[in-house]
């Protein structure tokens, strides 16, 4: 079953990414996916987080990318986010282990589905009409019996993205554990992208058709966002400020 989300005024959504280079920071990237939590969990404001790793290249991958971390935040309002970022010391001894890092803040517009049991985000009553942006997180744990088949159908699936999606800014893939619960993080640069990949491609309708037939998931969540500020950068640049900064 489906829950929809409510209406808030003030809650948001970050997503964080970051790149970690040489042998030592990875490996303390790898450390704090269980030492980190008691300092994350206690920051003011924060009502939801999950910390993860990333899968290599683009879209699910069963690899992982270790030089490549992120951390997804719901808190209560952007005050909250800002001071984190600013002053947790968590979040510093982050920053001196990356060689960058990339935050996107994020106004939810639509989520169905459960993610650990419930529904983090909540749709907000403050979106901006003239920001036609859209973020995407899928999120998944597959079931162990059907693994197998679910990984065979992936390389198929994501062969669109591969190939290059018109509209696409960003996409990679995000989870809490290998093979088992995965994510995927995607921005576009208006819905009409988005729809065409999700609609018109052959290879994302035939996964629609496989999820709904082979009932892979577990657990399932379906996210969209309206994301309207960026900070850092990633690969050099911020991946954003040209469509929040023209």
């Amino acid at each position: 079953m489906f829950y929809e989300s409510t209406i808030t005024m003030s809650s948001i959504t970050t997503l964080t990414l970051f790149r970690f280079p040489g042998l030592f920071p990875k490996v303390w990237a790898f450390v704090q996916m269980q030492l980190a939590h008691p300092y994350i969990a206690k920051a003011p404001g924060l009502n939801f987080y999950k910390l993860m790793g990333s899968g290599r290249d683009l879209g699910f991958n069963p690899l992982p990318d270790w030089g490549v971390y992120a951390l997804l935040c719901v808190w209560e309002n952007e005050q909250a986010a800002d001071d984190f970022f600013r002053q947790s010391e968590i979040f510093k001894r982050y920053q001196v282990q990356t060689s960058e890092q990339w935050t996107i803040y994020m106004r939810p517009r639509h989520s169905k589905g459960l993610w650990s049991g419930g529904n983090p985000f909540t749709a907000s009553a403050d979106l901006e009409a003239s920001n036609p942006l859209i973020a995407v997180i899928t999120r998944a744990t597959i079931r162990t019996s059907k693994l197998v088949k679910f990984w065979k159908y992936v390389p198929i699936s994501q062969r669109p993205i591969q190939q290059g999606c018109a509209g696409l800014i960003y996409t990679k893939g995000i989870g809490e554990a290998p093979l088992v619960q995965m994510a995927t993080f995607s921005l576009w640069e208006n819905v009409d992208s988005l729809k065409n990949f999700a609609y018109n491609s052959p290879e994302h309708k035939e996964a629609i058709r496989k999820t709904r037939q082979i009932d892979w998931y577990k657990e399932e969540m379906f996210a969209r966002f309206q994301p309207y500020r960026s900070a850092g950068t990633w690969g050099g640049r911020d991946p954003l400020a040209p469509y929040l900064n023209p």
